[in-house]
C-alpha cells in the first residue's frame, strides 16, 4: 500500500519536525511560515533546481583554491589541506555566500550530502588526499537532488543506481577499500563485499532470521557473489592528477590499468553470480573490446551490468530505504515496519527509477513521517538523538550564527570550524574518520544506533558546549551570533516575555521537539510535567536568587527596561537549562 498522504497545513509541531530533520532546525519565524504550508508546498521549498555549487575551499597559505588547479610547493601541508576541506564542509551546512531564497534548499542538499557520506563511508587517514575527498563530496552533491540531475542528449535524470556505479569508480573509494589493488589473477574483495553488504543489497533486516544456515550464504548474497564481484571490479587505478573526467558528472574518475588502449589488469572472462542473483552472468561486450581484449569502456560496462543485477533484487531497494528511514525517521525497524512503510518507500524508489529525491518527497509528505502509520498511537517527534553535527549546526541555525567568509577570511573561518570539528570529535563524531568501514556506528550498529551518541563522557561534552555557547562566548572568535536576550527580544512577544512562566513555556516550545499542549496547567496532556517546567523556571530565576518575589521582579525589570545585566544573566541561565536538558538532545 502507498504511504498515507498528509494534505492539511503542517502546524507548528510538524513544521518544526520537518525543518529539524531536513535543515537542522530553523528560527521561529521560519517555523511559523512553514506551519501554514501543506507538506506538498513545504517540500517544494526544499527541493529546487539550479542551486549553485559551492566555491572550493581556500588555502590560507596561498589565498587560492587548490581542488581544481592542484597543489604546488607554496600550498599548505597535505594534512592541513584535509583539515581545511573538513572545515569547509562544516561551513556549507550554513549556506555561505548563497542568496537568501536559496539558503533553505542549499542546506537541505548539504544534509543529503552528509547522509550519502554516512552511507558511502570514507576515511580521511586512509584516503590521504583532500582533493579525492572533495571530488567525492561533489559527487554526492550532484546526486542529492537527482531528479534535477540530467545530462546532455538524455531526458532521463541520473539516479541512485547511477551513483553506485560512479562511487565504484571514485578515486577516494578506490583508495579507501583497496579497489586500486584489485587486479586480474589477484583479486581484492574488500570493495565488492562492502558494495553488496553496505551500499546496495545489505544482509536483510537486522535481528531477524535470514532464512539460510549455509556457510557463506548471507540471505541476500553469497561468498561467490563477493568473489565474482571482485573480478567484475578489477583493473582500475586512482588518477593521481584528477585529470580523467567522467563525461556525465564532469568530475574526476578512475583510470584503467593498462597501456591506454586496453585494460590489461581487468579480468576479461565471464562471471557467474550465485542463485541469490538468479545465476546471472556478467560478460564483456565484444563491441566495446579491442581485438577481444578488455578496454576501459568494456570494464565499466561490466560494472554497470553488475549494478543492474543488484538493483533488480527487491531487497536492494528495501535496504536503501531502511537506511533513509533510520536517518530521517527512527532507528527501530520491526518486521511490521518493514512490511509497511519501508516496502511502501521501496515501491516509490523502484517506480521512480531509483530516485533518492522521489522517495524522500513521498516520505516527507506522508503521515508516517510525522505521526506513525495507521493503528499506531505513537509519533516520530523527538524520536532521534541529535548527532554532534545536528547539535552544533542546529544551534547555529537557531541563533543565526554568521561564519566569517571563507573566500576572504579563510584563516578566521578555519579557526572557528576547527573548534567545531574538535568539539564534535570529543562528542563521539570524528568527522571523516569513522573507526570501521561500515561508518559511524550511530547509523548502522544494531541495536544501539543513534543511542550511541549518549554516554557519560559524550553527554558531559554536549552540556559543556551548550553552556559555553549559551553565554555567547563564541563572540570572542569574531563570530556573529545572537545572545539569549537578543533572541528573546527578536522572537518572543513582549507580553509573553514579561511573564516568567509564559516565557519558560515559549522558549521550551521553540527549542524542544515535543511541545504540543505544553504548559504549567496542562497536567496529563503536556509533554513536560509541571515539575519539569518548574525546574526550568527555578534555573531561570533562582540560580542566583536575589529577589524575594523573583517572578514579579522579572516582570518589573523586563517591562521597565532596567537592570539589563541581571536580565541578561537570568536569560542565560534559562537558555542554559533548556539547551542542556535531555529533551534538547532529541529531534
Amino acid at each position: 500500500m502507498p504511504l498515507t498522504p498528509l494534505t492539511e497545513p503542517l502546524g507548528n509541531q510538524r513544521a518544526s519536525h520537518l525543518l529539524r530533520r531536513t535543515v537542522f532546525g530553523a528560527t521561529p519565524d521560519l517555523v511559523q511560515e512553514f506551519s501554514q504550508l501543506t507538506p506538498q508546498q513545504a517540500i517544494e521549498r526544499l527541493f529546487i533546481s539550479d542551486l549553485p555549487l559551492p566555491e572550493p575551499p581556500i588555502d590560507p597559505a596561498t589565498g587560492q583554491e587548490w581542488m581544481l588547479t592542484g597543489t604546488t610547493d607554496a600550498n599548505s601541508e597535505g594534512f592541513e589541506l584535509e583539515q581545511y576541506f573538513l572545515g569547509w564542509q562544516m561551513g556549507q551546512f550554513l549556506a555561505p555566500n548563497v542568496e537568501e531564497n536559496q539558503k533553505l534548499p542549499y542546506i537541505f542538499r548539504e544534509r543529503l550530502v552528509y547522509f550519502l557520506h554516512t552511507h558511502f563511508t570514507t576515511k580521511r587517514s586512509v584516503v590521504g588526499s583532500s582533493r579525492a575527498l572533495y571530488f567525492q563530496n561533489q559527487l554526492f552533491r550532484k546526486f542529492a537532488f537527482d531528479q534535477f540531475f540530467t545530462i546532455e542528449d538524455s531526458l532521463e535524470p541520473l539516479n541512485f543506481k547511477d551513483l553506485v556505479l560512479k562511487v565504484s569508480l571514485d578515486n577516494a573509494m578506490l583508495r579507501f577499500l583497496d579497489g586500486r589493488l584489485n587486479v586480474k589473477g589477484s583479486p581484492n574483495e574488500n570493495f565488492a563485499r562492502e558494495l553488496l553488504e553496505l551500499y546496495t543489497i545489505g544482509r536483510g533486516l537486522e535481528g531477524t532470521d535470514k532464512g539460510s544456515s549455509e556457510v557463506g550464504d548471507y540471505g541476500t548474497f553469497t561468498e561467490l557473489d563477493v568473489q565474482e564481484g571482485a573480478r567484475v571490479l578489477s583493473g582500475f587505478n586512482t588518477d593521481q592528477n584528477f585529470s580523467f573526467i567522467d563525461e556525465q558528472t564532469s568530475l574526476p574518475t578512475a583510470i584503467a590499468k593498462g597501456d591506454g588502449l586496453t585494460a590489461s589488469q581487468h579480468d576479461n572472462a565471464s562471471k557467474k553470480l550465485s542463485f541469490r542473483f538468479g545465476e546471472a552472468v556478467i560478460s564483456p561486450n565484444p563491441e566495446l573490446q579491442l581485438n577481444g581484449q578488455a578496454t576501459y569502456e568494456s570494464a565499466v560496462d561490466e560494472i554497470k551490468q553488475f549494478v543492474d543485477v543488484i538493483f533488480q533484487q527487491e531487497e536492494t531497494a528495501i535496504h536503501i530505504c531502511r537506511k533513509l528511514y533510520r536517518f530521517f525517521v527512527y532507528h527501530e525497524i520491526k518486521e511490521e515496519t518493514q512490511n509497511g512503510v519501508i516496502k511502501d518507500m521501496a515501491t516509490v524508489f523502484v517506480e521512480s527509477g531509483f530516485s533518492l529525491q522521489a522517495v524522500l518527497t513521498s516520505l516527507f509528505q506522508s503521515r508516517e513521517f510525522y505521526e506513525g502509520g495507521d493503528g499506531l498511537t505513537d509519533d516520530n517527534f523527538g524520536s532521534i538523538i541529535k548527532s554532534p553535527i545536528d547539535l552544533i549546526i542546529g544551534h547555529a541555525r537557531n541563533f543565526e550564527l554568521q561564519l566569517p567568509d571563507y573566500l576572504t577570511d579563510a584563516t578566521t573561518f578555519y579557526e572557528f570550524t576547527n573548534e567545531w570539528l574538535n568539539t564534535m570529535r570529543i562528542m563521539g563524531l570524528n568527522f571523516y574518520e569513522p573507526f570501521e568501514v561500515a561508518g559511524y556506528p550511530a547509523y548502522h550498529q544494531f541495536p544501539i544506533y543513534h543511542r550511541g551518541w549518549i554516554t557519560t563522557s559524550y553527554l558531559t561534552q554536549r552540556y559543556a558546549y551548550v553552556q559555553r555557547v549559551s553565554r555567547a562566548d563564541m563572540m570572542e572568535m569574531s563570530v556573529a551570533i545572537s545572545t539569549p536576550i537578543q533572541y528573546v527580544e527578536k522572537y518572543v512577544d513582549n507580553a509573553i516575555a514579561a511573564n516568567a512562566r509564559e516565557l519558560v513555556v515559549e522558549v521550551a516550545n521553540q527549542f524542544l521537539a515535543l511541545t504540543e499542549n505544553l504548559g504549567f496547567q496542562n497536567e496529563g496532556s503536556s509533554p513536560l510535567t509541571e515539575e519539569r517546567l518548574n525546574y526550568f523556571l527555578n534555573a531561570f530565576l533562582k540560580t542566583f536568587q536575589i529577589d524575594e518575589n523573583p517572578e514579579e521582579a522579572w516582570t518589573f525589570r523586563w517591562t521597565q527596561g532596567v537592570d539589563r545585566e541581571t536580565v541578561e544573566r537570568q536569560l542565560q541561565d534559562l537558555f542554559n537549562a533548556i539547551l542542556q536538558s535531555p529533551e534538547y538532545q532529541l529531534m
